[in-house]
């Protein structure tokens, strides 16, 4: 296998994967039967450890903590006998170098899939744990990984898509060099399909970017719903919802919160406009205007934010619209700013093959591993799991739903 830097990045899922059609209540929630599912990327020949065994091992270990692939091989080196041989490793310990050169050609795309599928399967499968105004919220954000370069210097790129009520990423695809998230769009959007069966009932948020005519149509073609941020990129757009008599317009919803040394309102309000042509932006049903009015240390500062949705008055009111513009930061706040202090992620110089998505994928998945255990604190979440580790490797093959 050449050791030269990142030369390829695949854009799609592998045909053949199907990980929607795997969440029956009946299948099995054991992270090794899960993992069997991932293509072996080594030849036959010379292969000393199971796939689904190095794998899991590399899932342990970032649950517990480790934040670079030799933090991977240092902590499976630790376990004792009876740990290794539940996660299905028998006689010798794969060394470092092993656990990098398995890791850098795994499919990351296939690896994220079915890691997500095995987490949506150990969540509590009572009414509580449905989300919120019975839709399912999803952020879309990209995040650079600053230690990561490609071949030619450039720095690697992630776009994924984040279940707020949930903490897990449901689908993550690569920018292509020479390109931006705006093409990755409707990419993310295949792998999310894939992975739910069906946007139905979904609400993607995302932030000024892909406030994209492309990106409307390929989502309410699918069933879902949009909801962005407009900005002066849609320049006419922008100057239109401006525009509009937002004097008239009632205050639909208002909320105060205090904390840290500040307080901050936030006014909701929202119209639909019927003359003819509407929005000019497709499937858009609401205008929303959003005022944040915030004071610290006696200095009090306003934001106003415009928005435009898919969905009419009847199906999202003042209050639900509020709500969905604050978890749009949380794939911020709860996702990538948690992969760059807790596992250090723009400090880990993983450039060769598939390394740098493979390591997100696994800082993914063990945030979306303790975020469906209730865990508020990640950091101390993957303490304990360290010191913990028959616990956690328990845990991890145990075949029943989180409580």
């Amino acid at each position: 296998m050449s050791s030269s830097l990142i030369d390829a990045v695949r854009l799609h899922p592998a045909a053949g994967i199907d990980v929607a059609t795997d969440l029956a209540e009946t299948t099995p929630h054991d992270l090794l039967q899960a993992l069997a599912g991932v293509p072996d990327p080594r030849r036959r020949r010379g292969v000393r450890y199971r796939l689904a065994s190095l794998l899991a091992v590399a899932v342990c270990a970032v649950l517990a903590g480790a934040t670079t692939f030799a933090a991977i091989a240092d902590w499976a080196a630790d376990l004792d006998e009876p740990a290794r041989h539940r996660l299905g490793l028998a006689g010798r310990i794969p060394a470092g170098s092993t656990v990098w050169r398995f890791l850098v050609r795994v499919d990351a795309h296939v690896l994220q899939a079915v890691l997500t599928g095995w987490l949506r399967r150990r969540l509590p499968a009572r009414p509580a744990a449905r989300p919120r105004h019975g839709r399912v919220v999803i952020a879309v954000d990209g995040k650079t990984l600053r230690g990561a370069r490609l071949a030619d210097g450039r720095q690697v790129h992630l776009l994924c898509a984040y279940d707020t009520a949930t903490g897990i990423v449901l689908a993550q695809v690569a920018v292509a060099a020479k390109s931006n998230e705006i093409p990755a769009f409707t990419p993310l959007l295949e792998q999310l399909q894939a992975q739910l069966g069906s946007l139905a009932g979904t609400i993607i948020v995302a932030d000024a970017l892909h406030a994209q005519v492309g990106h409307a149509h390929a989502v309410t073609a699918r069933g879902g719903q949009l909801m962005v941020t407009i900005k002066a990129n849609q320049p006419t757009l922008h100057a239109l919802l401006k525009r509009l008599p937002w004097a008239r317009v009632p205050v639909g919803h208002q909320s105060r919160e205090r904390g840290h040394g500040r307080s901050e309102t936030r006014t909701v309000k929202a119209l639909t406009v019927l003359t003819p042509g509407g929005l000019g932006f497709p499937h858009a049903q609401q205008a929303v205007r959003l005022t944040r009015t915030r004071t610290t240390s006696g200095t009090t500062s306003r934001e106003t934010a415009y928005l435009i949705t898919t969905l009419p008055a009847g199906h999202a009111q003042p209050e639900q619209l509020g709500d969905w513009t604050r978890r749009e930061w949380h794939i911020e706040n709860r996702l990538h700013w948690i992969r760059d202090v807790t596992f250090a992620e723009d400090a880990h110089q993983a450039r060769t093959g598939n390394g740098p998505a493979v390591a997100a994928v696994l800082r993914n998945t063990a945030i979306g591993y303790h975020r469906s255990n209730g865990e508020a604190n990640i950091a101390r979440a993957t303490r304990r799991a360290n010191r913990r580790p028959h616990d956690l490797i328990n845990a991890v093959t145990s075949t029943t739903r989180t409580q």
